[in-house]
């Protein structure tokens, strides 16, 4: 019994860790003669080439690992893969099927077993029984046909800890991608939209398994570890440790310039975790929060409990150490969040100065409580995934495009990076709101009909923007867009509607290059500024990790003396 575990991730750069778990499953519960391999893809490929390669290696069984980002192609490449392999089994997994598979074995007829739930030792079990012809009642979490009816089993519930993932195969396929590290299965609270809280337990692994696998993955020549826990930091004490361990070994088993990602509860941080987080290396450590609203009533109505003072508190002081990259997430769409409450959300999360504010859009997904129970949780959503809102009682479907139209603006303007300044500046002069402004700029890109652009002509749109903001001037925003492009752009080059054609840059240039020589194959950029009697240059090494900034220096012009950085 030949097993292929295919894994069709959404980008090149992500791997899948459970493809893996499963195959480490079928090395340890599988029978003598049933064997397995990883086959990873990306939803982005033609699916007549993956398919090819599936069907190359003539596998007896196929198993599909399932979700919103994949499950169109999952379903498409199915005809391909049958008519080549009539005789192979279809076995899906994952949660895009486990909480509704009798209606997706309804739906695929080509889908010969769904298993339910973790399924490491189930997938094993399956394939044992297949390869010997036994019978596949009782195997638990599998879901099949017989005779017409559904036959499911409950999911697998295992007290231990699941295999291990990270073989020498894991390791040689991972090469360089995001690696992906789970220290513990489950979420102690139980959001109305969310699927990790469904069993009500966490399961936590060793806290030895935790550090062998953070030095492994450390030093496995990745840039990310992703921790795939969620609310990490329920545990208050067992998170404070492996942060310790992480702060410890870094420098030594730990290469510098790694990064590991945390998702965690921000009001549950501690005074002690975070005196332990303010000694991290600049740029070690990396914390996604779901803030998703300010709105008491909303998260009383989705079920999530926050202290959003001491949540605010402890983000502030996040940020403030100036080591840890902090990216905090809202959703729209949630229940009893108008408009005007979304905006007062927004403006808050924008006003902790986080360095990434994901503007995200709820999803009823198939084993949530809101998809569940539409009577308590009213609104109308996309049936194809990812199903997103498309209309609640509090906001209607045209203030619901207006807010993706912000969140495009957000990701080019704020999350890029490139423009902290631009809008530090805009807001200051115009005092608008963090919302009204992205909402405007979200107005503007769409009227234009703004997709993809090179990043010469979105700064050009952007100036256009801005500029006719009541309150700006012209010169002061040229000066700060000069200084978000040359801070965060190492090619050292201004565009066109930037550029200066003053003949004063080059006495600056040539004094700033005797007093402060260039290292070989390092680039400096300049500019000069329009408002002030002022020159800004930067030099592209050593770019700060948490920004993704270079440092910028500013020197007055000849005869008027030298600023400081």
């Amino acid at each position: 019994m030949r097993a292929v575990i295919c894994a069709l991730n959404s980008k090149f750069v992500h791997s899948s860790l459970a493809a893996w778990y499963l195959l480490a499953g079928v090395e340890t519960y599988g029978a003598g003669g049933v064997t397995a391999e990883v086959l990873e893809g990306t939803v982005n490929e033609d699916f007549h080439a993956v398919a090819a390669r599936i069907i190359d290696k003539k596998p007896d069984a196929i198993g599909f690992g399932c979700y919103i980002w994949n499950i169109g192609f999952v379903k498409k490449l199915l005809p391909a893969i049958k008519k080549a392999l009539p005789g192979a089994a279809v076995i899906l997994g994952g949660p895009e099927v486990s909480y509704n598979a009798g209606e997706v074995l309804n739906s695929a007829p080509l889908v010969d077993f769904i298993i339910s739930g973790e399924g490491e030792e189930p997938l094993a079990r399956l394939l044992n029984a297949l390869a010997e012809g036994a019978p596949v009642d009782g195997i638990p979490g599998v879901c099949f046909r017989r005779g017409g009816e559904i036959v499911a089993a409950p999911p697998h519930c295992p007290a231990g800890e699941p295999p291990n993932p990270y073989g020498k195969a894991y390791l040689a396929a991972l090469n360089g991608r995001l690696a992906y590290l789970e220290t513990s299965r489950g979420c102690p609270f139980s959001c109305a939209f969310c699927l990790s809280g469904r069993e009500g337990k966490v399961r936590y692994f060793g806290l030895d398994r935790a550090k062998r696998d953070i030095l492994l993955l450390g030093a496995s020549g990745t840039r990310t570890v992703k921790f795939v826990d969620r609310t990490f930091n329920a545990d208050r004490a067992r998170a404070r440790e492996i942060f310790g361990f992480i702060i410890g070994n870094y420098g030594a088993a730990i290469p510098p310039g790694v990064c590991f990602h945390f998702e965690i509860a921000g009001d549950l941080l501690d005074g002690e975790t975070l005196t332990l987080l303010e000694t991290a290396p600049k740029g070690a450590i990396q914390f996604e929060i779901g803030l998703q609203s300010f709105n008491g009533k909303t998260l009383a109505a989705i079920n999530r409990k926050t202290d959003t003072a001491r949540l605010k508190e402890n983000i502030g002081r996040l940020v403030s150490f100036g080591s840890i990259h902090v990216h905090i997430d809202l959703i729209a769409g949630l229940p009893r969040e108008a408009m005007r409450s979304f905006a007062g959300s927004f403006d808050a999360a924008y006003a902790l100065r986080p360095h990434m504010l994901q503007l995200g859009f709820l999803k009823l997904l198939h084993g949530a409580d809101m998809r569940a129970r539409p009577d308590a949780y009213p609104c109308r959503y996309d049936p194809a995934p990812p199903y997103e809102v498309l209309e609640t009682p509090w906001l209607t479907a045209p203030e619901l495009k207006r807010l993706h139209g912000a969140e495009d603006a957000l990701e080019r303007l704020y999350n890029s990076g490139r423009f902290r300044r631009t809008l530090c500046y805009v807001l200051e002069r115009t005092g608008m709101t963090p919302f009204a402004l992205f909402m405007s700029a979200g107005d503007f890109l769409a009227e234009r009909e703004v997709c993809r652009l090179p990043l010469d002509d979105f700064t050009a749109l952007a100036l256009e923007f801005f500029g006719a903001l009541e309150g700006v001037e012209r010169a002061a925003l040229r000066d700060a867009l000069v200084c978000d492009r040359l801070a965060t752009n190492s090619t050292g080059r201004l565009p066109r509607v930037l550029q200066s054609q003053s003949g004063r840059i080059k006495p600056v240039m040539t004094a700033v290059n005797a007093a402060n020589p260039l290292k070989k194959g390092v680039k400096r950029g300049f500019a000069l500024l329009q408002g002030e009697n002022a020159a800004v240059y930067a030099d592209y090494t050593d770019k700060d990790p948490v920004t993704g900034e270079y440092a910028l220096h500013k020197v007055l012009l000849p005869g008027k003396g030298t600023a400081g950085d």
